[in-house]
């Protein structure tokens, strides 16, 4: 598998690096992944959990890599959302976007209606953690909500993720896989939430009509 291939190499090459360079490596690729968009390539929860690994072995510190991890996330994001509020139309013409027009549509009218949510959600799953952030910007996104949901998903994700290669050692390649299905868990659990919640909404609306006789008004209610 090629995330596996990506995870295999990124072991062995981070392996011969001074702590130093594994700090600044792992700051850069979660940074650019939506500042970027290098999460197309490289998805940010690899590099999290290679980092985490590398520090269960002593050569980095894992606190100083999660408070890395966290604050390279929020700025990174911020960047992407800025990028997007002033050259969205144009990002969205890029090929790799461009073949998903519809889905980034749909994103985009979600934002508008729930932003803060579908900013926190997007955080759990690789290709959402890319473009969220810009798609925000395009949105017009009021900046203050942005940053507080950006930050609150930053800070969990930055800290799961970098304890899980830390406490998984050489397990990483397993824990990655299922990391993947937790962000298609939570895609789906969103998902689902925001289905029923809309089928609750027209029950209640479909209710309240009912409740007034046909020809009555509030007029002829004393």
């Amino acid at each position: 598998m090629l995330a596996a291939s990506i995870v295999s190499y990124l072991l062995s090459e981070i392996h011969r690096l001074p702590g130093g360079l594994v700090y600044a490596l792992v700051t850069l690729l979660v940074f650019g992944e939506a500042a970027l968009f290098i999460g197309f390539i490289l998805p940010g929860e690899t590099a999290v959990l290679v980092a985490g690994v590398v520090a269960s072995q002593g050569r980095v510190n894992v606190a100083i890599v999660c408070l890395l991890v966290v604050v390279a996330a929020i700025t990174g994001d911020s960047v992407g959302y800025a990028i997007g509020n002033r050259y969205g139309e144009s990002l969205m013409k890029l090929p790799i976007l461009k073949r998903r027009r519809g889905a980034l549509d749909r994103a985009l009218e979600g934002l508008r209606r729930r932003g803060p949510i579908y900013v926190f959600i997007g955080r759990f799953t690789a290709f959402l953690r890319a473009v969220m952030p810009g798609l925000a910007g395009m949105s017009r996104m009021n900046y203050r909500r942005f940053l507080i949901a950006n930050a609150l998903g930053g800070l969990i994700w930055g800290v799961t993720f970098t304890l899980l290669g830390y406490f998984a050692g050489t397990a990483l390649t397993r824990i990655e896989n299922y990391a993947s299905w937790m962000g298609l868990g939570v895609l789906i659990a969103m998902a689902l939430f925001f289905i029923i919640f809309h089928f609750v909404k027209k029950s209640r609306e479909t209710n309240e009509d009912a409740s007034y006789p046909e020809g009555d008004s509030a007029e002829n209610v004393e």
